[in-house]
C-alpha cells in the first residue's frame, strides 16, 4: 500500500509539472473552399492551410535533417479533417508501391500518412498512413501499453498519386470517426509520417522523436484553432446477409463427403456515438467467420496454449482499454457470441469500456497449470462481461478491471482488481494485482477438475523499464496462485511465481552497421512450493544492417522441469530479416539450434525450430508470400550410439494475392500441417506414425469500406488417414455481403 501511494503522489506531481510546460504548437484555420479528394493538391483551399515543412529523420539517423524533402498541409470544414503531403523522391522508379488489402502495408513499402490524438491528451492517437497506390492502414497507438493495434478500423478515405518528383497524398477524415472532447475552440495533437525504405529504412516524422523515450503519442504537436466542431450522434449500421453450402464426413474422419444443406444468415452490427465522448456498440448473430484463416502455428511438444490475436470487429472499439499486465481479457474466448452490447466513453482523464455477451459455446478451455496447460471442449453456453474503468493523472494513470463468466447449468468465474502506472522521462513503473473466484463446471466427463470445485486465487504483476539513449534496463516480478482463473482471459500458466530481468547497451556505427544492441536476460520461474520450473541466462546482439536488413543472435543456457526433475539446456537462438529491393520485399530465417526436452517422456535430446519464408512482388499487382516452419527431435535411445528421430513437424503456407485496386482482390491460400513420429520411440499408448491436414481456400473480395464488403469464397479441407492417403475433410461454399448505412 506505501508502494502505491508513493506512486500516485509521483504521478500526481508528474502531472502537475506536465500541466505547467508551455509547448510549441500550430494555428489551423477552415479551408477557405472546397477540396476533393484525388491525390492533387491543386485546390485553392490548400493554400491557405497550415503548412509543416520542417521534418525530422529519426531512424537510423538520431533527429537530423531528412535527405529528401517532405511537406505537409492540415486544415477542416464543418464536417472532416484533411491532411494532405508532398513526398518528394529522387528516383520515383525505385518507389516501392504494390496494391494491397487494407491493414496490409509493411515496413518494406512506402507510405506515409498522419496520427491524430484528438482528445489532446498525448496518450492515445489514431494512426491514417496511405501507400502510392491508395491502399490504407489505420491502427490504434497507446503510450499506457507501448502498442499499435493495427485490429481497429475507422471510415475515412484517402488518394495517392505518382508523378515525375514523387508522390504526393490528400487525406480526409470524418469528425464522426474521431472521439474528441466538447471544447470550443479545441486543440489536437497531430504529427506526420514518411516511411521510406531504401538500402536501409529511413522513417521520418514533422516533430523529433527522443531517442530513449517512454512514449511516441506524446511527441505529436498541438494544433488549435478548431471551432464549430460537431458534438457527436453519429451513427453506424452495417447488416450483412450470408449463405453457404458445405459437405463434411458422413460416417467420421475418412468417409465420403455427404452434401449438408445450404443455409443462409444474416445479422448485423450496430455504433451510436451520442457525444463525442461515448460510442455504444451492438451486434446481433454477429458473422464473426475468418475470411482468412489463422496462420498454422506447431503445437508439438508445447507446454501451453498458443496465442491467436482477435480480428473480429464487434470486440475491436477502444481496444487498447482492454491491455493490462495481467491478460485477463482475451475476447477470443468468447468463440460465438449471440448478441453482444458495449459502451466505451473517454474524457476529462477518465476512460472506460464494457461489454457484455452471450456465448454460444464451441472451441476450447484453457486450463492453466504451473509446468503445462490443458485443455478442456466448451460445449455449453455462457454469459461473458468485461469493463475497466482508468483514471489518468499526466502520462501516468490508475485504473480498476472487472470480468466475469456465468456458465449455463452452474459454474461461473470472477476476477477483480486495480492496476496503476507510473511514466518518468526515462521510467516506467508498472502493476498489478487481481483476486479471482470460481465456481467450475460440474462436467468431469469433460475435465478432471470441472467437478463443481470452488477455487480461490490471485495475480500480481510489477515491472519497471528504464530507457536512455544508449542504456536499457528492465524487469519484472509475477505471482500467480494455483487458483487462479481468468475465464475470459489467456493466463495460460498459474501457480507461479517468477523474476525476469533484461539489460542492453546500444551502440551506432556509421557504414554497413547502423545499430547494434548487445544485451543480457535471466529470467527465474518457481511454482508455489519453490521448485524451478524453468531458469535462464542468456546473451545476444541485435542489429540493423544496410539491404534494409535486422539480424538478432542469442545463447541461452537454461534449466527446465521436466517430469520429477529438471533437465539442462543450451541453445542457439537466431533470427535474419531483410527487405532487398521492390521486387523481393521480404526475406525470413529465424528459430533455434540445440538442446531440447521431450517433456512428454522427460528425457534430453537434440534439436531445432527452423522458419523461413519470403515475400516475392513480380509486378505490383501480384503478391507470393511463403512460409515454412519444421520442427524437430532427437532423443537417445539405450542400446544405440546414435540420437533416434522422435518427431519431425512441419507448417507449410503458401499465399497468392492478385490485387485489381486498393479494394478489389483475389486471394488463394493453401495451408499444409504434419508430424511424422516413430510410435517406438514414445510410451504406450503410441501416437500414430502421421497425421497432417491441407487446407485449401480461394477468396474474392471487394471493400468498399472496411464494413461495406462483398465476399465470395471456396475452402476444401483434407486430413491424413491412418494408411497416409489425403481424405477429404470437408467443403464449404460461402457468399457475404454487408453494406454500412452512416447517418
Amino acid at each position: 500500500m506505501r508502494k502505491t501511494a508513493v506512486l500516485a503522489c509521483l504521478a500526481l506531481a508528474a502531472s502537475a509539472r506536465a500541466a505547467t510546460t508551455t509547448e510549441p504548437g500550430h494555428a489551423i484555420s477552415r479551408a477557405s473552399g472546397p477540396i476533393q479528394v484525388d491525390g492533387r493538391l491543386d485546390e485553392p483551399a490548400w493554400q491557405q492551410a497550415l503548412r509543416l515543412e520542417t521534418w525530422y529523420e529519426t531512424s537510423p539517423g538520431d533527429n537530423t535533417p531528412p535527405p529528401v524533402k517532405n511537406v505537409g498541409w492540415l486544415t477542416y470544414d464543418d464536417q472532416a479533417l484533411y491532411a494532405a503531403l508532398e513526398l518528394e523522391d529522387p528516383s520515383p522508379a525505385t518507389i516501392r508501391a504494390p496494391y494491397l488489402d487494407r491493414d496490409q502495408l509493411g515496413s518494406d513499402t512506402d507510405y506515409a500518412g498522419v496520427m491524430i490524438d484528438a482528445r489532446n491528451d498525448g496518450r492515445t492517437g489514431v494512426l491514417l498512413l496511405t501507400n502510392p497506390r491508395g491502399s490504407q492502414y489505420d491502427s490504434v497507438n497507446d503510450d499506457a501499453t507501448g502498442s499499435e493495434d493495427s485490429s481497429p478500423d475507422f471510415f475515412w478515405t484517402s488518394a495517392a498519386r505518382l508523378g515525375e518528383h514523387g508522390w504526393t497524398l490528400e487525406i480526409r477524415v470524418p469528425f464522426a470517426s474521431l472521439r474528441y472532447p466538447r471544447v470550443d475552440p479545441a486543440t489536437w495533437r497531430v504529427i506526420f509520417y514518411r516511411n521510406y525504405p531504401r538500402a536501409y529504412r529511413y522513417q521520418f516524422f514533422s516533430a523529433p522523436i527522443p531517442r530513449g523515450s517512454n512514449c511516441f503519442v506524446c511527441r505529436t504537436e498541438p494544433v488549435a484553432g478548431l471551432t464549430g466542431l460537431p458534438r457527436g450522434g453519429s451513427w453506424v449500421a452495417a447488416p450483412y446477409a450470408s449463405a453457404s453450402a458445405s459437405q463434411a464426413p458422413q460416417d467420421g474422419p475418412g468417409s465420403p463427403l455427404g452434401e449438408r444443406d445450404a443455409t443462409g444468415d444474416a445479422g448485423g452490427d450496430f455504433k451510436w456515438t451520442p457525444s463525442a465522448q461515448t460510442t455504444l456498440d451492438g451486434t446481433l448473430n454477429p458473422d464473426f467467420s475468418q475470411v482468412e484463416s489463422d496462420v498454422a502455428q506447431i503445437g508439438v511438444n508445447e507446454r501451453f496454449a498458443l496465442f491467436y490475436p482477435e480480428k473480429r470487429p464487434f470486440f475491436l472499439e477502444g481496444v487498447e482499454l482492454l491491455s493490462t499486465p495481467v491478460q485477463a481479457v482475451y475476447t477470443r474466448s468468447i468463440t460465438q457470441p449471440r448478441w453482444g452490447a458495449r459502451g466505451t466513453g473517454k474524457g476529462q482523464g477518465l476512460a472506460w469500456t464494457g461489454l457484455v455477451t452471450q456465448d454460444e459455446g464451441g472451441g476450447s478451455v484453457i486450463l492453466p497449470g504451473s509446468n503445462g496447460s490443458d485443455f478442456a471442449p466448451q460445449d455449453f453456453r455462457s454469459w461473458a462481461a468485461v469493463g475497466r474503468v482508468r483514471r489518468d493523472f499526466g502520462a501516468s494513470f490508475v485504473s480498476l478491471l472487472g470480468t466475469g463468466r456465468a456458465i449455463e447449468g452452474g459454474g461461473g468465474n470472477l476476477v477483480l482488481g486495480p492496476d496503476f502506472q507510473y511514466s518518468g522521462a526515462h521510467d516506467r513503473v508498472t502493476g498489478q494485482l487481481l483476486l479471482s473466484r470460481s465456481e467450475t463446471p460440474d462436467r468431469p466427463d469433460l475435465a478432471a477438475e470441472w467437478d463443481g470445485r470452488r477455487l480461490r486465487g490471485h495475480a500480481a504483476s510489477l515491472s519497471w523499464s528504464h530507457n536512455t539513449t544508449r542504456f536499457d534496463l528492465y524487469g519484472q516480478y509475477q505471482d500467480l496462485g494455483d487458483g487462479f482463473r481468468a475465464d475470459d482471459g489467456f493466463v495460460p500458466q498459474v501457480g507461479i511465481r517468477e523474476l525476469y530481468g533484461e539489460s542492453g547497451w546500444t551502440f551506432r556505427p556509421e557504414g554497413f552497421l547502423r545499430r547494434l544492441r548487445t544485451f543480457v536476460i535471466a529470467d527465474r520461474t518457481e511454482d508455489r512450493d519453490g521448485r524451478l520450473v524453468n531458469q535462464l541466462l542468456s546473451a545476444g546482439a541485435g542489429m540493423d544492417a544496410r539491404f534494409n536488413s535486422f539480424a538478432r543472435v542469442r545463447f541461452a543456457w537454461d534449466r527446465v522441469r521436466a517430469g520429477d526433475g529438471d533437465l539442462p539446456r543450451r541453445q542457439l537462438h537466431f533470427e535474419l530479416r531483410s527487405n532487398p529491393a521492390r521486387r523481393v520485399s521480404q526475406l525470413v530465417l529465424r528459430g533455434w539450434l540445440g538442446e531440447q526436452v521431450d517433456f512428454a517422456q522427460a528425457r534430453l535430446g537434440r534439436g531445432g525450430t527452423v522458419v523461413a519464408g519470403a515475400t516475392l512482388r513480380p509486378t505490383d499487382h501480384v503478391e507470393l508470400a511463403w512460409q515454412s516452419e519444421r520442427r524437430w527431435l532427437d532423443v537417445p535411445v539405450e542400446g544405440r550410439s546414435e540420437r533416434q528421430r522422435l518427431f519431425t513437424a512441419a507448417t507449410d503456407r503458401l499465399k497468392g494475392t492478385y490485387t485489381f485496386t486498393s479494394r478489389l482482390f483475389l486471394r488463394l491460400v493453401l495451408q499444409h500441417v504434419g508430424t511424422e513420429r516413430d510410435p517406438a520411440l514414445y510410451t504406450a499408448p503410441p501416437p500414430p506414425a502421421q497425421d497432417g491436414f491441407l487446407q485449401a481456400s480461394a477468396l474474392f473480395a471487394y471493400k468498399l469500406n472496411w464494413q461495406t464488403v462483398l465476399f465470395l469464397g471456396y475452402g476444401d479441407d483434407r486430413a491424413l488417414d491412418l494408411r497416409e492417403d489425403w481424405r477429404p475433410a470437408g467443403r464449404q461454399l460461402f457468399v457475404k455481403l454487408s453494406y454500412a448505412f452512416q447517418g
